[in-house]
């Protein structure tokens, strides 16, 4: 067995005007995240966790902010897409586990259904799937709710010898 690890971190600035996607739910709350796409930080981290742990680069790389077509994108659409590319080159996802950082809204009360649709998502076993939630305790850009991030790992397995 071959095993690879990636990393993914994603960050947007919460406006007014917008909904907010997190995980591919919409989270009752006053403001949403700004981005190019529907700016869902977390599918943006998983996604960049996959392309990282198959050294292919960036969610950037595919779909760029540049594009007019992933304009508003839903972005488990792009989450869709680089799982077909790990599928293609033979590898499975054994696991992720991600986190979401922000004053507000409280997402522990939405975390199940976050990891659900993850999981339909991916195709993947819900309990292959972690995510959790935390504040930046006050400090800087996030600790003053001006933004939200999400931090991703991923472990990807292959029989390949």
């Amino acid at each position: 067995m071959k095993f690879r690890i990636g990393y993914g971190y994603d960050l947007h600035r919460l406006v007014t005007g917008r909904p907010l996607i997190i995980g591919g739910i919409e989270i009752p709350f006053k403001m949403g995240l700004d981005g190019h796409s529907d700016a869902d930080v977390l599918l943006h981290s998983i996604t960049d966790a996959m392309l990282g742990a198959l050294a292919l680069g960036d969610i950037g790389t595919y779909f760029p902010d540049t594009d007019p077509v992933w304009k508003g994108a839903d972005s488990s659409n792009l989450l869709k897409s680089v799982d077909q590319m790990i599928r293609e080159r033979e590898w499975v996802i054994q696991n992720i586990d991600s986190t979401i950082i922000a004053e507000l809204p409280k997402f522990n009360p939405h975390i199940a259904e976050i990891r659900q649709s993850i999981a339909e998502i991916l195709g993947m076993e819900f309990s292959n799937i972690s995510v959790k939630a935390t504040t930046n305790e006050k400090l800087g850009y996030i600790g003053n709710g001006e933004g939200i991030a999400a931090h991703t790992v991923i472990l990807l397995m292959s029989d390949e010898r």
